[in-house]
C-alpha cells in the first residue's frame, strides 16, 4: 500500500475518492497548541489507508490535505484536518 501526493505514471483503475476528517478541540488553558495538528495529519493518513484496504486499492494517489481552526462563540476553538485522496488498483 502507498500514498502520494502526485499523479502515478503507470496503468491503474480508480477504485474511487476517498475521504477522512479527523478533529480535536483545544483547551482553554492551552489555546495556541497548534503542535496537535501533526497527531491529526497522522490519524487522518491512518483513516485513508484503511478505506484503500477495505475497498482493495494498491494504493492512493493525488492525496490532499486541508486544515482549519474552526472557533465557536461559546465553546473552545476546534482544529481540523480534512483529508481525500484517489484509490487505484493495478491490473494484473
Amino acid at each position: 500500500m502507498f500514498m502520494t501526493t502526485g499523479g502515478l505514471n503507470r496503468s491503474h483503475t480508480i477504485q474511487g475518492i476517498l475521504t477522512a476528517t479527523t478533529h480535536t478541540m483545544l483547551r482553554s488553558e492551552k489555546p495556541d497548541q497548534f503542535e496537535l495538528f501533526d497527531e491529526l495529519f497522522d490519524e487522518a493518513k491512518q483513516k485513508l489507508m484503511t478505506q484503500a484496504q477495505k475497498n482493495g486499492a494498491d494504493g492512493l494517489i493525488d492525496v490532499r490535505f486541508n486544515t482549519e481552526v474552526v472557533r465557536m462563540n461559546v465553546a473552545p476553538k476546534f482544529l481540523v484536518v480534512h483529508a481525500y485522496g484517489t484509490a487505484v488498483k493495478f491490473p494484473k
